[in-house]
């Protein structure tokens, strides 16, 4: 099976809602990405897009299985897209919310767990 590496910004964090669908999966650490996105809180969940702000986050080694479940969490391909960006542990997977026209309130600090 392979390993496959992805880059959780929202409810998939650690201590969020959805951290569960991890399950045992390692995480390699935390990772804030330069400054070539925007963060929206989007009520229960964010939706990242690209812009011009640092998101923070955390890096998990996941199988072919976990990444398949966020897929189909994260409503690939028609609420969220998947993209490779280059962070410190190597390429990973990062969700790009699709809709801009729902996009209202930015998370001003880049953070989904710092937001309040």
């Amino acid at each position: 099976m392979q390993q496959h590496l992805v880059f959780v910004y929202g409810t998939l964090r650690d201590g969020e809602d959805n951290h569960w669908y991890l399950g045992e999966s390692p995480m390699l650490g935390y990772y804030e990405t330069p400054p070539e996105f925007s963060l929206y809180d989007l009520g229960p969940y964010p939706g990242l897009i690209e812009g011009h702000q640092s998101v923070m986050g955390e890096i998990y080694v996941v199988d072919d299985q976990t990444l398949s479940d966020l897929d189909e969490l994260e409503d690939v391909p028609v609420e969220y897209r998947r993209e490779q960006i280059e962070t410190p542990f190597g390429m990973a997977w990062i969700y790009f919310y699709q809709d801009i026209s729902k996009l209202s309130q930015a998370i001003a600090c880049g953070d989904w767990c710092q937001r309040i």
